[in-house]
């Protein structure tokens, strides 16, 4: 029985991976841009029908709502091949179509308007499931549709589907170039406490590493949008692949999610994922052996996260899951988890089990592979909170001098006080203190101390 999952496109950046990831699963199961099933494509041993459902002509349709407060990418999907595939029905777009001027608070305070509308698109979609198992969203924390609209529908999900898992693919912005949106640390840290709070599991996808992948590895001197989104992508369609292939293990998300996440907030996963290549390159491919990739993955410079996963630091990995896709030999895992370990290529937690679980995985028949084994890695590793450390040096910088803070105080949101502010900031602290007393070995001891108390609950 499938375990439906609906995917939710936030903004202008969770449109435009929402897009990549649709074209990648069209791809995968052999699904025209039009949503017809391709003649060569009846294989059959996929399951669709997470993802999708079949309208009454037999054309698929993603189960996806697609979300913005601006026009402008929205269109730019409706005027292209895959217009016919969405339902014209799931795509919200507000009326007045100012989008939210990457304020958070605004596109806060316009979800809260828009609530009732857009609730009817997603209840609709969870009537029409089976056995729905959870949301998935796309969207970026630094701008404004992503982040505040983002924001508030993640509480409202978390208040009307509490048992449903809510996944999130969060971008986070690129920290090495001067930002167009100033007030960027400032979304970034009210969408963090939501992210804390009322997500299960979210995946990081940060454009300081894509961009440094993509210009490194891919040898992509400025690499575009489009490059950075199908990198973004892979990951995506990667980590759904034993959802769509099942097998006798991780064939639903709860099983995938369970073992990377230990207590509730260390939820922040970085991915890695090799070999990456652009089409061009894949004349220069090596031999790719389950060894070779599950190796390749521990590498910082394949993780999709700019913080240092060196050895140097107390910082180590929570839990590792890989997804291997290929020819596979179920011994020559076991081999390489042996040589993983004797060559302590990994530092794990003190206080729990060094475990990196390895998920087999079919490849879509459809797809030309250069590669006879690929690998995607979905860790939990402390090193993340450096990234949150950066987020809070930012806005403290902004906040101690008041900048910008007036586009802020016209939302109802801040209209009497900035309190949401300093919740924010404390929330976001205690996820750092959490992740640096989860590298100790008394962790788990961590916040029952009187002192911690609140912290813990």
């Amino acid at each position: 029985m499938p375990r439906e999952i609906i995917t939710l496109q936030l903004g202008q950046c969770g449109n435009q991976i929402g897009m990549e990831f649709w074209k990648q699963l069209c791809a995968e199961h052999g699904i025209s841009p039009g949503g017809m099933l391709e003649e060569f494509a009846t294989e059959g041993t996929d399951r669709k029908d997470v993802f999708f459902y079949q309208a009454d002509d037999e054309h698929y349709i993603p189960r996806a709502v697609l979300l913005d407060l601006e026009p402008r990418v929205i269109n730019t999907i409706m005027n292209s091949s895959y217009s016919n595939l969405y339902n014209p029905e799931n795509i919200y777009l507000s009326k007045h179509g100012g989008g939210a001027g990457n304020n958070w608070a605004s596109g806060y305070g316009q979800a809260e308007r828009l609530y009732e509308d857009v609730f009817d698109i997603i209840d609709r979609e969870a009537d029409g499931s089976d056995s729905l198992e959870g949301f998935v969203l796309c969207h970026s924390i630094a701008g404004g549709t992503g982040s505040g609209m983002g924001s508030y529908i993640l509480e409202r999900l978390n208040d009307r589907f509490p048992k449903k898992l809510i996944q999130t693919y969060s971008v986070f912005p690129n920290l090495d170039e001067m930002s167009d949106v100033v007030v960027q640390p400032y979304n970034s840290i009210l969408t963090l406490k939501r992210l804390t709070q009322n997500a299960d599991c979210v995946v990081v996808l940060d454009n300081t590493a894509l961009n440094r992948i993509a210009a490194e590895r891919l040898h992509i001197e400025a690499p575009s949008f489009e490059q950075i989104n199908q990198l973004v992508s892979t990951v995506m369609s990667t980590s759904t692949t034993t959802l769509r292939y099942p097998g006798y293990m991780n064939n639903d998300l709860i099983g995938l999610i369970a073992s990377l996440i230990p207590t509730p907030r260390l939820h922040f996963l970085m991915t890695g994922y090799t070999p990456l290549t652009t089409d061009a390159q894949v004349a220069s491919v090596r031999k790719t052996t389950v060894l070779d990739v599950m190796r390749r993955l521990l590498q910082p410079k394949n993780m999709m996260v700019s913080t240092p996963v060196t050895r140097h630091t107390n910082h180590c990995y929570i839990s590792i899951l890989n997804i291997i896709q290929g020819e596979i030999d179920p011994t020559q895992v076991h081999k390489s988890l042996q040589r993983i370990r004797e060559r302590k290529l990994a530092q794990f937690i003190p206080w729990g089990p060094a475990s990196i679980q390895v998920a087999l995985s079919r490849k879509s028949p459809y797809i030309p592979s250069a590669h006879r084994v690929s690998g995607l890695m979905l860790a939990n590793h402390t090193s993340i909170s450096a990234l949150f450390s950066r987020t809070l040096q930012q806005y403290d910088k902004l906040r101690k001098r008041e900048a910008f803070m007036d586009q802020f105080k016209k939302e109802s949101v801040f209209k009497d006080n900035l309190d949401e502010f300093d919740d924010s900031r404390e929330s976001l602290q205690q996820l750092v203190d959490e992740y640096t007393a989860a590298t100790k070995p008394d962790y788990l001891s961590w916040g029952s101390k009187p002192a911690d108390a609140a912290e813990g609950l």
